[in-house]
């Protein structure tokens, strides 16, 4: 009896490799996650921090709601934006959302 007792709990308590495999899907779910999700999300958000910071008097994009313009003025929050001749309004840097090629409101 004892010897049966001593094969059953070395049978039940698991070994490194074993516990590896039982992570193993976990951990490539994880990996997947990352690569699918994660990173091109943080690379998207570099680079609209990056077009802001970059944004200059002039430029023309387009906000979050869908308002073309020009850039008038920048200041650290806002962005005066002119959406018609003499028609300026202001917006939040952050509702930048797109920087367009020079003449596309000419173009419209």
């Amino acid at each position: 009896m004892i010897s049966l007792a001593h094969a059953q709990t070395a049978a039940a308590a698991p070994g490194g490799a074993a516990m590896i495999q039982q992570f193993l899907p976990l951990i490539i779910i994880f990996i997947l996650f990352w690569f699918m999700l994660i990173r091109p999300q943080m690379k998207r958000a570099k680079e609209q921090k990056k077009m802001l910071s970059e944004l200059a008097k002039g430029d023309e994009i387009v906000t979050s709601s869908g308002q073309l313009g020009k850039v008038s003025r920048i200041s650290d929050q806002y962005v005066s934006l002119e959406i018609a001749d003499g028609v300026i309004t202001h917006v939040q840097k952050s509702a930048v959302q797109t920087l367009l090629p020079k003449g596309t409101i000419k173009g419209l």
